[in-house]
Parts: C-alpha cells; sequence; structure tokens
C-alpha cells in the first residue's frame, strides 16, 4: 500500500476504491493513528479552517444556516472559528466588528462566511473592508454585488408566493408587516408582496404596508396600527413567522377570527408553524441548504487561489417554497 494511496484516504480524496479506504481506515485504527493537523498545515499551506462571523444563535434562522455550515465543513474536512456579534451589525459603532474580523485573521482561516443580518449601510461598509483583504470572503444574505460573493434566500420570490396564494383565494385589500427598514432581507420579502399586488392590478395597498422589528410583540403592535387604518384589511403577509404570530394573537384580541375574518401567512416556517392555532400558512426557508451552499462556494475559492484582480463575485440563491396550512384558506 503506497504512501500516496494512504494521503489520499486521509484526505478524503474521492480517486480511492471503497475497498481500499476501508483497508488503510482499518490499519489506521490497529495501529491508533491520528493524522497532524499542524503537520497538514505546513505542508499544503493552509490551516483548512473557516472562519464563520455569525449572529443571534437563540433565534431560529441563524441556528439553522450554521447547522448546515457546520456539516458541510465537517464533510469537507474543514474546522471552523466562530466569531458571534452581540447584536445586529450597528449603523456607526463597528469596533466589535472590526475585532471579531481580526480575531479570525490572527487564527490564519482560510476564508470566512459572513453570517450576519444587519443594515444595507452597514454590510456594505464589511464588504467594503473584506475587498482590502487577500481572504476568500462569502457574504450570506446581502444584497448583490459584482465585486462579492453573496449567498442568499430569495425572499423576494418567497414574498410573492405568499402573496399569489392570497390573491387566489379571492384576497384584495393584503397588507404586509415587513421587517426592519433598511434591512435587505426585509426589503426583499417587500418587494415580493408590492410586485404580486401590482401584478394583480391592486394598486391601492402603500396604506397597508407597516414596519416590524421580527419579534412576536412588534407584529401584535403593528397589526393593531394597521387595522386602526385600514378595518377593511382581508389578509396580511407578516415577513416572518414571530411577527405572524403576533398578527393572529392581535387579531383575536379585535374580535376578528383567522382565517374567515383575515388571512394570515408567515414566512419561515419555524417548527411551531404547524401547531399555530390556526395552523400557520408560511413561506419554507431551506436554512441548512443556505449554509452547505455558503461552504461550498468558499470551498471552491479557497481551492483555487487567484490574483485579487481576477476575483469575480456573484450570487447563489435559494428558492424558498409555500406551505400551506389554515391561517389563509377561505372556506
Amino acid at each position: 500500500m503506497s504512501r500516496q494511496t494512504v494521503s489520499r484516504v486521509i484526505n478524503y480524496r474521492p480517486d480511492v476504491s471503497q475497498e481500499t479506504r476501508q483497508r488503510v481506515l482499518d490499519v489506521i485504527t490497529d495501529l491508533g493513528y491520528r493524522p497532524s493537523s499542524v503537520a497538514r498545515t505546513l505542508a499544503q499551506g493552509r490551516s483548512n479552517t473557516l472562519g464563520v462571523v455569525g449572529f443571534g444563535l437563540e433565534y431560529f434562522g441563524p441556528t439553522r444556516v450554521l447547522a448546515g455550515i457546520e456539516r458541510r465543513s465537517s464533510e469537507r474536512s474543514l474546522s471552523l472559528q466562530l466569531g458571534l456579534l452581540d447584536n445586529v451589525l450597528p449603523q456607526r459603532d463597528l469596533g466589535r466588528v472590526e475585532q471579531v474580523m481580526n480575531d479570525l485573521l490572527s487564527r490564519q482561516v482560510d476564508g470566512i462566511i459572513w453570517a450576519v443580518p444587519g443594515h444595507v449601510e452597514s454590510t456594505e461598509w464589511v464588504a467594503a473592508r473584506f475587498e482590502k483583504m487577500a481572504i476568500p470572503t462569502v457574504f450570506l444574505n446581502r444584497n448583490p454585488s459584482p465585486s462579492q460573493d453573496v449567498v442568499a434566500m430569495d425572499g423576494r420570490h418567497g414574498g410573492r408566493l405568499a402573496v399569489d396564494h392570497l390573491l387566489a383565494q379571492g384576497y384584495r385589500r393584503i397588507g404586509t408587516v415587513s421587517g426592519p427598514n433598511g434591512w435587505w432581507e426585509a426589503e426583499e420579502r417587500e418587494a415580493g408582496w408590492r410586485e404580486a399586488l401590482q401584478g394583480a392590478r391592486v394598486d391601492d395597498a402603500e396604506d397597508l404596508r407597516i414596519e416590524g422589528q421580527w419579534s412576536a410583540a412588534s407584529g401584535e403592535q403593528a397589526f393593531r396600527v394597521l387595522y386602526r387604518k385600514a378595518p377593511d384589511i382581508e389578509a396580511v403577509f407578516a415577513a416572518n413567522d414571530q411577527m405572524a404570530l403576533g398578527v393572529v394573537h392581535a387579531a383575536r384580541q379585535l374580535g376578528l377570527q383567522v382565517p374567515k375574518d383575515l388571512a394570515v401567512v408567515g414566512f419561515d416556517d419555524i417548527d411551531e408553524a404547524p401547531y399555530f392555532h390556526p395552523s400557520l400558512t408560511t413561506v419554507r426557508q431551506d436554512l441548512n441548504a443556505l449554509g452547505t451552499l455558503a461552504v461550498d462556494r468558499i470551498y471552491r475559492k479557497m481551492l483555487v487561489q487567484q490574483p485579487e484582480e481576477d476575483r469575480q463575485g456573484g450570487i447563489s440563491w435559494v428558492r424558498p417554497r409555500l406551505v400551506v396550512r389554515e391561517s389563509s384558506l377561505r372556506d
């Protein structure tokens, strides 16, 4: 058994038969051998370590994305270094961002996945910083850029799915509780709502848009304001499931039945969505796929060492799908 064959097995190369791979692994187990990551780093000139900047692991979305990143990184034999921000990107005070970035670079990571949501202004600042660094970077869920690699959920498509479904049920006065102003993801979902209504020639919906802050409490408060302005509202598309829960709660407090008096559609398909009362129609995001695709993109960039001026950006979309349940169905 040659040294080259053993090396291929240890480095998870595909050009080894399953039989040979198993024989090598059996010998490795018998000998108690453990490959040295330090030696591998010196030999390859790489650390095989991926830096991930994340946020909000107590929330549904970020944890699912990180799970996809971790699983795919393991399959690619990459170690992870995680840097966490305490909050979404502030619009001015970015000292903590600098600290996290410098910490990852000091650990000799081979690439960075930026998985932090935030205001468009702040993500543009971070993107400009990374452009000056000679390190592969992939951004999650930010506006497309000709010079940055981006992997994003197609929220605009998801918003259209939600509103097209409501239109197909015969609703016309369809409002939206959007995410926070300035967030790219929130803007994309809202754009889907607007485009679907325009496509159906529903032109009187601008007064039916109100800002939320992603929380159930903000959804409740937003719908109360919306209902005071437009008591003839028939349906609501909420930009996430937590705000949809707030909408449902507020509707009940106001004496409305869902879906008899008000149809509601959310976005995310959190684990609790089927157990809402009534069960929640929502737009399902495949967040594991988002994390997996991000690792595949950064892995290719790490392997292909291109001159900085030859690197090109681009965006890879993950498309969500509609999950229809009771909260949006007309009798």
